[in-house]
């Protein structure tokens, strides 16, 4: 779980830098857990752009990762360690004790062979699940449910974690990676420790064509188009006219878009900024 560097055999080599793989195990996904997975370029149903600057890039395949953790009571031993490229996390191929197979995200120091579990009474290891209510103050969490039952949504990525902080009538208290205070009902499920590959907000991408592979493709700035085609090109020289829009005049810096009928406002006790 390190940063590789690369010889500078070229000019976009020199500062290239990506991962080293070590922690990953097997090269081949387990096959009933892969499915298809179909690219769109950024468009919808009506093959119009909803989603600009994408398409292209490697093929992928998705593994379908379980986030809701609802196997309780069934221990699973740690088969693998594998390469997620539709992530940033790296995730872990689980063989439970009915015979069923499962992919999770994988936490730091879960090692092949360990075993993990989803129960209010587990050891506070990494990997194993539990509602929040059984999760010790100070305990790092990952993988966590918003809704009961819904399956995790909060700190999924690389490196990521939240901190219980306290408990509170039917509520618990966390402080998310950013810095925001929010309250979780303590029957969310939780899944102990941190996520693993830390090292993946070190690594640097070094040419373009690497945007590419991903499926990013050019983004040019409003101010150097046309009048025609921006609201902010034209003019001579630089020119700042008005404040940042889409190419469709909407503000798009500092413009409010949460939904107003589904305020979760009375969870937030300190938000991130």
């Amino acid at each position: 779980m390190g940063t590789k560097k690369f010889k500078p055999t070229t000019p976009s080599r020199r500062f290239m830098s990506g991962s080293d793989f070590a922690e990953v195990t097997t090269d081949a996904p387990e096959k009933s857990l892969v499915r298809k997975r179909n690219r769109h370029g950024g468009r919808n149903n009506r093959g119009r752009i909803t989603m600009r600057r994408r398409g292209g890039g490697h093929k992928r395949r998705y593994r379908v990762v379980d986030f809701k953790r609802n196997k309780e009571g069934v221990p699973g031993k740690v088969a693998s360690i594998e390469y997620d490229p539709n992530r940033s996390a790296r995730i872990a191929l689980i063989h439970y004790a009915d015979g069923e197979k499962r992919y999770i995200l994988w936490p730091i120091k879960l090692e092949v062979g360990a075993t993990v579990i989803t129960s209010d009474t587990a050891d506070i290891q990494p990997g194993n699940c539990m509602h929040l209510h059984a999760v010790p103050l100070g305990t790092w969490v990952h993988n966590i449910e918003m809704q009961m039952g819904r399956g995790g949504q909060l700190c999924r990525s690389a490196g990521s974690y939240a901190q219980v902080m306290a408990k509170e009538l039917d509520l618990v208290l966390l402080r998310l990676p950013s810095g925001e205070l929010r309250q979780v009902h303590q029957n969310c499920y939780a899944t102990i420790g941190q996520i693993g590959n830390l090292e993946h907000e070190n690594q640097k991408i070094g040419k373009a064509g690497r945007s590419r592979w991903l499926g990013r493709r050019p983004k040019v700035r409003g101010t150097a188009m046309n009048p025609v085609d921006h609201p902010h090109g034209g003019g001579e020289g630089r020119a700042k006219g008005r404040h940042p829009v889409t190419p469709w005049g909407k503000p798009t810096k500092g413009y409010k878009t949460r939904n107003r009928k589904k305020p979760s406002n009375k969870f937030i006790v300190k938000r991130r900024r």
